[in-house]
């Protein structure tokens, strides 16, 4: 049923875009579709839709940059990962990486 679906819709928009009459029905199609988008009662709801993207957008902004904060607080308080750690725990800024295992520098060395 798929492949049909596809087929008629592949054939009219051949025949929309390879006819000179088809070429006309697209252009008569084309001035309603801008007419439609141009219509002050679809406009009116094209407004009151981004109104709420917009106001959702704010508040989820909000809740991600929070949670964003408290992720790299977490991060920068714990340095258990053993690749790098904080000199002093005021200042975030300064870092200085742990020196790696012998293992670790063997470029030939397997790694899982």
């Amino acid at each position: 049923m798929k492949g049909k679906v596809a087929f008629v819709s592949g054939a009219g928009l051949g025949y929309l875009l390879g006819t000179r009459a088809g070429r006309g029905q697209f252009e008569k199609l084309k001035g309603w579709a801008s007419d439609m988008w141009l219509d002050p009662r679809v406009q009116g709801y094209v407004q009151d839709v981004e109104a709420q993207a917009v106001r959702f957008a704010k508040d989820q902004g909000a809740v991600l940059k929070d949670k964003a904060f408290d992720a790299a607080k977490a991060a920068m308080s714990s340095s258990s990962s053993g690749t790098a750690s904080s000199t002093k725990a005021g200042d975030p800024d300064e870092i200085v990486l742990d020196a790696l295992p012998d293992d670790e520098l063997d470029p030939n060395a397997r790694r899982y």
